[in-house]
């Protein structure tokens, strides 16, 4: 398991030497549980012998937008999940991360606002000059982003401006965290130090069931998993739910190996066209100007297309072909009717041999 620090500050300690190592004080980690949508993040954690141990464990349900329960601390001093408000190097690269940032202070003030859980401070709750744990802070929006920069660093200060950051703990003097990944560029964030406090402005707090967080607000369905075959479009069949002022609809796409083509993509339900086989992220969201923006997203998996080649060989079949994934099941029917289809061999090859027992034959092969 990684320990925050790792491998960038780490000089000449390997992963096991780190794991154990004591001069670190805050030694974040966390651990990602996809399939089901849980994280689990400490602080202090630290390896012995064969065992872990940590200061403090918190365990969140990216499915659900509950907080921890007020007083609670967790990987973070304010009580918030540290990862969801990590820029990722994916949301870099295409241009803009979606969400607020995870912003570090020298100093915070004895108070927790929402939808901070928890305050670590001995400075007066009355000193307004010093921020509180889930304080937000924007960039304002009259400061350029100088075209120059990284595109990582453009994609952070869009964030800062639309979404800005939250207090949610004590460190370093006004510092952004981003994820560990190999990936980043050595100078993906070396500009973003170069932004004064002044561009930055308070956003006064409201309370859970307030303004963005106020009844009424849209939901977005981008409907079931997709599987389709290569040049054909995806049919897609999404839902929104609102009160008040329709919201704006936006299909796009979020991440996949090739290009997509809406038909329109401001309609629930539309098309899309890929560019290469592969897997797909689409996003659906609604904002209506009020509230959060409402998202979701759909799966659509492409299947590369597979040509097949039949030869005959004396008394047996051989066929071959490419393209698909594996593993493959190669079928075989004597009437081109519904249902006929019969499994005759499954293999992860891309070639099969069958004995001839028929002077004619149907045969398909289909891949996962």
């Amino acid at each position: 398991m990684p320990i925050e620090g790792w491998p960038r500050v780490t000089g000449t300690n390997t992963l096991p030497q780190w794991q154990q190592d004591t001069k670190n004080s805050d030694r974040d980690a966390i651990i990602v549980q996809p399939g089901n949508g849980f994280i689990w993040e400490m602080w202090q954690a630290r390896r012995t012998n064969s065992q872990w141990q940590a200061s403090n464990g918190a365990k969140f349900d990216l499915k659900s937008n509950a907080l921890r329960p007020s007083g609670w601390s967790s990987g973070d001093a304010a009580g918030l999940a540290m990862f969801p408000a990590l820029p990722r190097y994916d949301e870099c690269e295409r241009g803009l991360v979606e969400h607020a940032c995870r912003i570090v202070v020298k100093r915070t003030r004895r108070e927790h606002i929402y939808p901070a859980t928890h305050y670590a401070s001995s400075t007066p709750a009355t000193n307004y000059n010093v921020p509180a744990m889930g304080q937000r802070v924007r960039l304002k929006s009259n400061f350029v982003i100088p075209p120059a920069w990284t595109k990582h660093e453009q994609a952070v200060s869009l964030a800062l401006k639309k979404y800005g950051a939250i207090v949610a703990d004590n460190g370093n003097f006004f510092s952004i965290s981003v994820t560990p990944d190999d990936r980043w560029p050595a100078n993906a964030f070396s500009h973003l130090t170069s932004i004064g406090i002044t561009n930055f402005e308070v956003i006064q707090t409201t309370g859970e069931n307030e303004g963005p967080r106020s009844p009424g607000a849209p939901t977005a369905n981008a409907g079931p998993d997709l599987n389709v075959p290569p040049g054909l479009p995806a049919q897609l069949h999404g839902f929104v739910d609102f009160s008040g002022s329709p919201p704006a609809i936006q299909w796009k796409l979020y991440a996949g190996p090739g290009t997509v083509t809406f038909g329109d993509a401001t309609q629930t339900n539309t098309t899309a066209s890929f560019s290469a086989p592969g897997v797909y992220t689409l996003q659906l969201s609604a904002e209506d100007g009020v509230h959060a923006v409402a998202y979701d997203a759909v799966l659509v998996t492409v299947t590369p297309a597979i040509t097949v080649m039949i030869a005959r060989a004396g008394t047996n079949l051989n066929l071959t072909w490419t393209g698909g994934t594996p593993p493959f099941v190669v079928e075989r029917t004597d009437f081109l009717s519904a249902g006929s289809w019969s499994g005759a061999v499954t293999t992860s090859s891309q070639t099969a041999s069958m004995l001839l027992t028929r002077t004619n034959g149907f045969f398909r092969v289909r891949g996962n």
